[in-house]
């Protein structure tokens, strides 16, 4: 791989990259917040690409009055393996992978970490409140449902089958990007979805359940939603939280 083909390269991974930033595309891979970082950082690989292209192409008159080198860099070639660039340009530019959902889900444990914080800000004024399936299951687990009440809530999530077979409610859960993505799993109860099959999405209202769970692969506890309606819903642009 010489230089002209390691800056075509560049370029094309610095515009898939821009391609999926300036898109909805990116969030499959990466939280929402990372959009601008994205948009830098393939600005900066396609600034790269040009000026390597620039310096490579430009006439040979501008270098006129530059010393001979027997060792210019146009009969040296870099390591083939810099072709591997060319697989995640491929990933971007053909290949949309869905986002985590109820496989990841079934084959990860329950990622809800017992919160810093002793006490729950009022949940919304609406009728039902809208929570995160996150800030519910936190609520549900670590605060004995206090700060929820008699309240109905609002969830949406992805529907994944239990360990009994029933469904569940989850939701992937971001630190950075999908690769560390965890899944927040919540049990129903009462007028349950059901005749679903995994990985739909739903909307569901309920109450609080004092209800609680162990999920089978890492043996934390899951909380439950005493359901009350459900309805399933087209897949959202955000599927993480």
């Amino acid at each position: 791989m010489n230089r002209q083909a390691q800056a075509v390269v560049l370029l094309l991974l610095g515009g898939a990259v821009l391609r999926a930033s300036l898109s909805d595309l990116y969030l499959r891979y990466v939280k929402e917040g990372l959009r601008p970082f994205l948009i830098a950082a393939g600005l900066l690989l396609v600034v790269a690409a040009i000026m390597t292209l620039w310096y490579e192409l430009r006439p040979v008159l501008t270098r006129s009055d530059e010393p001979a080198d027997d060792h210019d860099d146009h009969t040296h070639h870099e390591p083939r393996v810099g072709w591997l660039l060319i697989l995640p340009v491929l990933g971007l530019l053909l290949v949309a992978p869905p986002a985590l959902g109820s496989y990841a889900a079934n084959q990860s444990g329950t990622a809800l970490n017992a919160p810093r914080q002793s006490d729950y800000p009022p949940l919304p004024d609406a009728d039902p409140a809208p929570v995160s399936v996150l800030d519910y299951a936190a609520r549900a687990l670590f605060d004995r449902g206090a700060s929820i009440g008699d309240r109905r809530v609002l969830l949406t999530g992805f529907l994944a089958t239990g360990e009994d077979g029933r469904p569940i409610l989850a939701r992937m859960v971001l630190s950075c990007c999908a690769a560390d993505g965890r899944p927040v799993k919540l049990g129903l109860t009462g007028d349950a979805p059901a005749g679903l099959p995994d990985d739909t999405w739903v909307e569901v209202i309920g109450r609080y359940s004092d209800r609680i769970g162990r999920d089978p692969v890492n043996d934390a506890e899951i909380p439950y939603l005493q359901v009350e309606s459900w309805r399933p819903i087209p897949t959202p642009k955000q599927q993480y939280d």
